[in-house]
């Protein structure tokens, strides 16, 4: 199975225009584009019924106490946890990619609602606990949305997307499901996966 994105090499930098943060000009942060990266695959295994993309980012501080802080840095040895940024599942047997800005194309404060799409059935991303509570930003982010890792961390992130070919027509999923819970629902199901990783930092001494 191979998965193919064009617009950067497999380990490159990813281009800002997918990002929902950059390095502004002045300053620490800025907003960026937020789109969706054009993703397509091929050579699936026989008896697949589905597609399932998972895109992760396992280099977050498992802490935010120094996240973000002024006079502080992330420690490189501080323990990292999974950040997921783009979960859909159902995507159709018939389906071979998803076009660029087709899941998402620019920040949406609050997010956008998951649930049934033209291309298959979005979860949430874990910017759904990143604002919570935060009075501007907080709600549901469904579908995707893009690298914003901490701009005082001290490792570059690594985002890898990966597409399963999975023995089942549907995951049965609906709702606020997480990154966490559609892999659960797939344990069993996966008959191939392929992945293509590209790095992104806020942290312009990187």
């Amino acid at each position: 199975m191979k998965v193919t994105i064009n617009a950067w090499a497999d380990g490159a930098s990813i281009p800002t225009k997918f990002a929902f943060g950059k390095i502004p000009a002045e300053g620490r942060f800025e907003l960026s584009d937020n789109i969706n990266p054009e993703i397509s695959w091929s050579d699936a295994p026989a008896g697949t019924k589905s597609f399932a993309i998972i895109c992760h980012d396992p280099d977050v501080p498992s802490s935010g106490e120094d996240v973000n802080q002024e006079g502080k840095t992330v420690p490189a040895n501080l323990p990292r946890v999974d950040f997921y940024h783009w979960v859909l599942v159902d995507v159709p047997v018939d389906q071979s990619g998803i076009a660029e800005g087709a899941d998402c194309s620019g920040v949406t404060p609050k997010g956008k609602t998951p649930g049934q799409q033209a291309h298959g059935i979005t979860g949430i991303n874990s910017y759904t606990d990143w604002f919570a509570g935060d009075a501007d930003m907080g709600g549901e982010y469904g579908g995707y949305d893009g690298p914003c890792p901490p701009w005082n961390d001290s490792i570059m992130h690594h985002y890898h997307f990966t597409v399963y070919a999975l023995d089942v027509e549907t995951l049965g999923l609906s709702g606020s499901f997480t990154g966490a819970e559609a892999l659960t629902a797939m344990t069993g199901h996966v008959l191939g996966k392929a992945a293509k990783m590209g790095t992104y930092t806020m942290n312009s001494t990187l």
